[in-house]
Formats: structure tokens, sequence, C-alpha cells
């Protein structure tokens, strides 16, 4: 019989592990509280598929975009491209590593670079810079992607409210399923680490004039990254996009329900402040558009942690979500857990060997 599997949240992880199990052949059934897919963190992003290049203090996270950005390409060839010009910089004095330690580290972790012989005329204060391969996500493509793939197993506009282990089953709002995926980044129920809920502003800007994409690192810096949109770009900063943290999602929410427009023209002059110390011709090349609030969910610590974990409690399977390129690492790891799980019937001990010497034995009536 097929394992069925109940998958509370729309984004990336949960419409690519949707998809990865019906391949399988497994029965899957997305529960997605929005109207659309990829409605919350999923859509409310820099857009960025990595390599790894941004997490120069977190191993495990680069090993893990490193990895998966290439699978994604070959398994999602049409839900992105390539970035024109993609530059991390390294300012001078303001970053936690040297460029040095930058680009040992880059270069032991096996990623394809070209190192600038000096940085580009629009940067300043930077001291070295590596140009690399990455490529933005194609939002509206993997939307219709996913909604064509899932169709008949999604069910939109449903907040799941009850999930309810019985014996060998567990029921969502009633239906019965073999398991459940919580792929809500910690919305629906809590991983077992220590985590924080962090409510977050991007700026969207248009530029004038064909700009690269430029990530300051590593530390409390900013970047400036291309959406799918010609001439559309995001501004992020590591001090200034962040509007708190907070122990719970509701009171992240309160947050976000409370932004007007004096925190959206105060995180303006700061996020523009910073950005114009690495790019001192930002406010001629790009004109603000608008804000975008969004909320994520991080494990406590200061070591850059954003690799993907998976943990079981009982017949549920809560993904703590990672960069989008890192979906392989929580489908396979749920995949190996399940495989792990004794069967409900008792077995002898010993394998296959013993019965055909016992079998041996009996026919030459040896015992």
């Amino acid at each position: 019989m097929s394992l069925s599997f109940a998958i509370i949240g729309g984004g990336w992880y949960g419409c690519h592990i949707a998809t990865s199990f019906r391949a399988l052949g497994f029965n899957v059934t997305v529960f997605e509280q929005h109207s659309r897919l990829l409605h919350l963190a999923s859509g409310n992003n820099q857009f960025r598929l990595h390599l790894g290049f941004h997490y120069p203090r977190h191993y495990g996270t680069r090993m893990q975009s490193r990895d998966g950005f290439s699978r994604f390409v070959e398994r999602y060839p049409g839900l992105s491209r390539p970035v024109t010009d993609n530059l991390y910089a390294v300012p001078r004095g303001d970053s936690l590593i040297d460029f040095l330690t930058y680009k040992l580290i880059m270069t032991s972790s096996g990623i394809d670079f070209r190192e600038l012989s000096a940085p580009p005329d629009m940067l300043a204060n930077i001291e070295g810079c590596l140009q690399t391969p990455e490529r933005v996500l194609l939002l509206d493509k993997a939307r219709r992607y996913f909604a064509e793939r899932l169709g008949p197993f999604l069910v939109l506009d449903h907040r799941v409210e009850s999930v309810e282990e019985r014996g060998n089953a567990i029921h969502v709002d009633g239906r019965r399923f073999d398991f459940v995926i919580d792929a809500s980044w910690g919305h629906f129920s809590r991983p077992p680490i220590e985590l924080f809920y962090e409510p977050t502003m991007l700026l969207y800007y248009e530029a004038a004039v064909p700009f690269p994409a430029v990530t300051m690192v590593d530390g409390p810096l900013c970047s400036i990254y291309p959406t799918e949109d010609a001439g559309l770009f995001t501004l992020s900063s590591v001090p200034h996009t962040p509007l708190g943290r907070f122990a719970s999602a509701d009171a992240a929410r309160a947050v976000i329900a409370a932004v007007d427009k004096d925190l959206v023209t105060t995180k303006i002059a700061q996020m523009e402040e910073q950005a114009r110390r690495y790019v001192p011709g930002f406010s001629d090349v790009f004109r603000f558009v608008g804000p975008q609030i969004s909320m994520k969910t991080k494990p406590v610590g200061s070591f850059d942690d954003r690799s993907c974990y998976v943990f079981k409690q009982g017949r549920v399977f809560s993904v703590m979500s990672g960069k989008i390129d890192t979906i392989f690492f929580a489908a396979e790891r749920i995949l190996a857990l399940i495989e792990a799980i004794p069967e409900d019937r008792p077995r002898a001990e010993g394998g296959g060997l013993r019965q055909e010497v016992l079998g041996a034995a009996e026919q030459l009536a040896l015992s």
C-alpha cells in the first residue's frame, strides 16, 4: 500500500517534497493557508539561488548550497536564470573576515569563482571581489509549475487546525494520513531547537542603468540583487532589514501589522546610507519603488547557520528550512527517517543466510 503524506505549507520546500514524493508513487496532499503557492517567505526574499558564497562562517550551509545548486538547475531548469554579473565584495575594515581568508574558504569549498584584479569603479572601500555564476529565481514561473503538477493534490485557502496521531495513522482536520510533513518553517509546529522569528523589510529599487548583483561579505553588511523583472533590484541589510527578534510567530506578526510610513521612511534612510558607503553613486542609479514585508525563522546562534534540518516527532516531520537550494536535503532526509522506522510486525532474528543453512541441513537429514 502506498504511503500517504499531508504536507503543511505550499512554499518551495512543501512543493518540492510533494512533487518528489508523487514521483515515487506516494499519495500527497498539500495544505496551504493562502490562495496561491509560494506566498509567504518563499515569495518574499531576494530570489537568490545560492552557491554558498554568502556563508563563509558556516560549513554545513555552504556545502548544502553548493551541492544543491547544480541539482536545482538540473531538476528545475526553467525556474531560474543566470545573473549576468554577480559579485561578492569584501569591504575593507567592515567585514568580519579579510579578503584572503574569504578567498581561501571558498577555494577549499570547491566552488568556482574568478577573482577580479581590482574592484569595479562603482564600488568603494572594498578590499577584494569575487565574480561567481549564481542565478535568480523566477517566481511566477515556479508558481505556475507547481500549481500545474500538484493541482488535484492542493488544498488552498486552508489553515490546518488539528493534527492528531492515532495508532498507526495521523489525522489532519479529520482526514487520515500515514505521516505529516510540517513545511511551515516553524509556524505550525515548533522544531525542537532554539529558534526565533524575525519580521523583515526588503526594499525594491529600479535601476536607471545596468548594474551588477553586489553582495558585501561577511557580517552586518548589505546586498543589491536583481529580481526576475528587468531593472528591478532588492536592497537588503543585515542590521536594518530585520524588524526585531521574537520568541513567537504571533509576536512577529504583530510587529508586521504595525508597520507604517514612518518606519518605512526610517528603513529607507538607514539602508541607503549603508549602501552608499560601498556604492557611492547608489542614489544616482537607483529609485525607490516600495517595501516588501516578510518573516524568517532562524536558529539561535551567531555562527550564521542557514542549513536545512529535519526532525521527527511521532508521525510528524518538521522541516527547518534552509536556503532554496537545500530543498533536496529535506526530501531525502525524510525518506531516510521513514526507512529507519521498524516494521509493525515482529521479525525473527538473523538474516536469510541462517534460513538457507538450516534448510540445507534439513535436506541432508543433519538436523
